[in-house]
């Protein structure tokens, strides 16, 4: 019977780091804001009850912050922040991407198989759920990064931004024994940024009339 909850456990906890990493992918593939948006706050989801199944297996009652945290800013109080930007600012709703999203997409999967070649031999001594979670949220912050790399605007490369940091949080929370204050603190400096990049894309629109990343690129100085 201990055996069968072991391994309950085990593939409870791998299908929501999979369903986290599974919203990065699904993230990549959008072709629209709203698309984009609606894929963040399902990865935040599926973070929250990663963190509330953790916080039920190691006993630590204060993942279950941790999972309130991500449900309620991630997976909807950014989200709509995020609608209410692109509404007021009149944004193009298309994503207009530097590569195709096909070979984005390939780059994602070879990701995945570089963070796993990288993790599981550090990692040998660990046991199969940590090893396993850690190399997931390795993959979710590199494709994060991707996210950020490849999309021109600069919506879509804070939502990356967001997918890097839903990353962090599941490799913290794989980890038996991660105090609440490193969480908390990493949720709250992720809130201030949030805030900071609110207030730098009415800046870019201001200046540029656009958020397009590519002006910023070709711009050389003050006009006399």
């Amino acid at each position: 019977m201990s055996s069968l909850f072991a391994q309950l456990d085990y593939s409870a906890s791998h299908l929501f780091s999979a369903l986290v990493l599974l919203g990065s992918f699904a993230i990549i593939y959008q072709r629209r804001m709203v698309g984009v948006f609606n894929a963040f706050s399902l990865q935040s989801v599926a973070l929250a009850c990663a963190a509330a199944w953790q916080a039920h297996v190691q006993e630590a009652h204060h993942l279950y912050a941790t999972a309130a945290m991500a449900l309620l800013f991630k997976a909807i109080f950014i989200p709509l922040a995020l609608r209410a930007i692109v509404r007021r600012m009149g944004i193009h709703r298309a994503i207009e991407v530097v590569i195709g999203i096909g070979l984005t997409m390939l780059a994602g999967i070879a990701l995945v198989a570089l963070s796993a070649l990288l993790v599981m031999p550090v990692t040998a001594a660990a046991n199969a759920i940590t090893r396993e979670d850690l190399a997931l949220s390795l993959s979710v912050v590199l494709i994060g990064l991707l996210i950020m790399i490849s999309r021109r605007n600069a919506i879509t490369q804070v939502v990356g931004f967001m997918s890097m940091e839903n990353g962090l949080i599941l490799a913290a929370i794989g980890v038996s024994g991660m105090p609440l204050v490193v969480e908390m603190s990493v949720a709250f400096a992720v809130l201030i940024a949030f805030i900071i990049f609110g207030i730098f894309f009415f800046r870019i629109r201001e200046r540029f009339d656009s958020l397009d990343v590519h002006y910023l690129e070709s711009f050389r100085g003050e006009r006399r």
